[in-house]
């Protein structure tokens, strides 16, 4: 097997691991906070937080990246996020783990825009990038069906404190592992562009649209994560049953990144059609016309023509020397859908639907996507 071969794949291996890591505690959190008395606005100020320090590390992540280089960044935080993770477990109250959640989200906000950069190095085309960062969607979602069911099932076998000695100890492993294993590489890709400060790239107009309907995906994710753990304390379901509803989610977008023949379609296309399919379910969500398993099945499939696409539309609209920046704000961006959506969830649940306002914002920037993208062709 060639070298390049073998370095690439032991890039797909950390990130399959840290992307199983981190969701085996998407179920467990919330019913932790709320077993230490946080309320729902509690829960979602942590998790805007949360948010708030992952997007500022993402800033700080992009240009960084670019100009030292993307094992250190995948690496450094790996390891500070176990040992973080591992302090969850000895929180001893809600201000507690508000503090660990947001140190976590900060040190974390530099793995994407290192992992993302250092994959697209390893293609000598767009096209074999589109490849790259479709496989890696495609295990990155095999980890998010598995790994919900894990978080549950951890809870039920050895409890929430256990759980998170487990979740730091595994986050750990998978950091040595990228010491020994993990391999800087220089960009190859032989597509020439323009170079691109960070400016430069927030003032393009076919970027900030990619922003844009990134910003409205993560705000209807956002909604759903806050929304479906919390069915542990209004419903009483188990952290297994919530892991279990968030594992039909990821085998529709695992059904989606399985046909690859989708990948011949431009990327704007498959973002508007995603986002357009996932804003609609919401709107579903409210009637509970169907079961929650089958409307989450379907807002997986939206959601899976979207994430490849997302990645895509970024390499192919930003110069390759700025991909470290163009990943970072991509993730700073993905960090402000959370930030408010988890803000406004905690606060208007009691009043009005998430799932509507989730709605609205997603068909409002469908409809401003599609204009300013109608501009741009005239």
């Amino acid at each position: 097997m060639k070298e390049s071969t073998v370095d690439k794949l032991n890039i797909f291996i950390v990130m399959f691991f840290i992307t199983l890591i981190m969701r085996v505690q998407i179920p467990v959190f919330t019913p932790y906070a709320a077993s230490f008395g946080a309320s729902s606005i509690l829960i979602g100020i942590i998790l805007s937080v949360t948010s708030l320090s992952n997007l500022t590390g993402n800033v700080i992540a992009g240009s960084l990246v670019d100009r030292f280089g993307k094992k250190v960044f995948i690496t450094l935080p790996l390891f500070a996020s176990g040992g973080l993770f591992i302090a969850h477990g000895l929180a001893a109250n809600s201000t507690d783990l508000l503090i660990l959640h947001a140190l976590n989200g900060f040190a974390l906000a530099f793995l994407i825009p290192a992992a993302f950069t250092l994959l697209s190095g390893y293609a000598k085309s767009s096209r074999q990038q589109g490849k790259n960062i479709a496989l890696n969607s495609l295990l990155s979602t095999i980890a998010s069906i598995v790994a919900p069911l894990i978080g549950g099932q951890l809870v039920v076998m050895i409890g929430y404190v256990n759980t998170y000695f487990f979740i730091g100890t595994a986050m750990i492993v998978t950091a040595t592992y990228s010491v020994h294993f993990i391999r800087d590489r220089q960009m190859v890709a032989v597509k020439k562009s323009a170079q691109m400060s960070g400016g430069t790239i927030l003032r393009s107009s076919h970027l900030l649209v990619v922003y844009l309907i990134g910003f409205a995906v993560m705000y209807i994710h956002g909604v759903l994560i806050f929304e479906i753990p919390y069915l542990t304390v209004e419903k009483g379901l188990s952290t297994f049953q919530t892991g279990q509803l968030f594992s039909y989610m990821s085998i529709g977008t695992l059904v989606t990144l399985s046909l690859f023949f989708l990948n011949r379609f431009g990327s704007f296309k498959r973002l508007m059609i995603g986002l357009c399919g996932m804003s609609l379910s919401m709107f579903v969500l409210i009637t509970t016309v169907l079961p929650l398993p089958v409307l989450l099945f379907v807002i997986g499939l939206f959601f899976g023509l979207i994430m490849p696409a997302m990645a895509t539309s970024i390499i192919e609209r930003a110069a390759k020397e700025a991909h470290g920046r163009a990943f970072g704000y991509m993730s700073a961006v993905f960090s402000m859908g959370i930030i408010v959506s988890t803000s406004v969830t905690g606060v208007i649940r009691d009043m009005v639907s998430p799932y509507f306002i989730a709605f609205v914002v997603g068909m409002i920037i469908i409809t401003f996507s599609g204009y300013f993208s109608l501009l741009n062709r005239r």
